[in-house]
């Protein structure tokens, strides 16, 4: 086994944190990045962590994630997700190293009646079709990886959540406690993914050799009012929730109004652990006690 097993990038983030824990606990050999210590858009940079540190895995759980503020950072979204990918994926290529890189639902056009014709969500192999520069830009990353060669996973998630950085669930417990009442979309719909099962998943994928495009997410469909309900019904918050329509709600970015993951392939995979969303979600509520991620 090498000294170093993983070269962790975006180590400081909601993913990445999860994976430092994971990596920690099991005894893992591995080197943490953060944007402050490699800036994955120099190129030279990255190739020269690869080769002092010389990683089975590389795992890029970095990403420009504002995805409003891609709409006019557009240059940045696609320097970070798309170039600064193409970079490091070729240059994993040309070192024998696997990396493990995480996309998004939002490469999916995310139309309603999409959810007729893929009813258990999107299957790994459906038409890109991205209705935002965040969505593009990831997809563009996508495109670059598989066009460097056969030697990555991606994992595509959604939703995701967990007990360090910021999220979705977090945010509902904070103005629960906050405000008089809420206002939370009730018309798009899709499932969470939460950081200990996709890391879990992941690594199990790692540990078998699977290679290619893999969806990870919990099981259920769901909108975000749904998720919402269930986060201050678990919390024991208790303040009136209403849904409203996407359009009470705009964004500068466009929304996926299904964006459901399918999971199948997952599901074949011996000692994958597919979770239901409420119960995902459980899990990722009772750690976050144990963290100052939420006061």
């Amino acid at each position: 086994m090498p000294d170093i097993t993983v070269v962790l990038i975006g180590a400081d983030g909601q993913l990445g944190t999860e994976w430092s824990n994971f990596l920690r606990k099991g005894d893992i050999p591995f080197k943490p990045y953060t944007i402050g210590t490699l800036d994955i858009t120099d190129y030279e940079a990255v190739r020269s962590v690869l080769d002092k540190d010389q990683p089975q895995f590389v795992i890029n759980a970095s990403a420009y994630t504002q995805v409003d503020r891609a709409e006019s950072e557009n240059g940045i979204a696609f320097s970070v997700n798309a170039d600064a990918v193409a970079n490091m994926s070729e240059s994993c290529e040309e070192r024998g190293i696997t990396l493990v890189h995480y996309s998004t639902d939002y490469v999916f056009a995310g139309k309603s009646e999409d959810q007729k014709k893929y009813p258990d969500g999107y299957p790994e192999d459906a038409p890109a079709d991205p209705i935002n520069s965040y969505g593009l830009s990831k997809w563009k990353g996508e495109e670059a990886i598989r066009n460097a060669g056969n030697n990555h996973l991606i994992l595509r998630i959604s939703w995701l959540c967990g007990a360090f950085g910021n999220n979705f669930v977090k945010t509902m417990i904070r103005l629960g406690k906050e405000k008089p009442e809420l206002r939370v979309v009730g018309d798009q719909y899709g499932s969470p993914s939460f950081t200990p099962n996709v890391v879990a998943n992941t690594w199990l994928l790692m540990h078998k050799g699977k290679t290619g495009t893999w969806n990870i997410t919990s099981d259920g469909l769901l909108s975000w009012y749904d998720l919402a309900c269930e986060t201050l019904r678990q919390m024991n918050i208790e303040v009136p929730v209403n849904p409203i329509p996407t359009e009470e709600f705009p964004t500068p970015a466009p929304r996926p109004m299904f964006s459901k993951l399918c999971i199948d392939k997952l599901r074949t995979v011996d000692g994958a652990v597919i979770e239901d969303w409420k119960t995902g979600l459980g899990n990722v509520l009772k750690t976050l006690d144990k963290t100052d991620s939420v006061k």
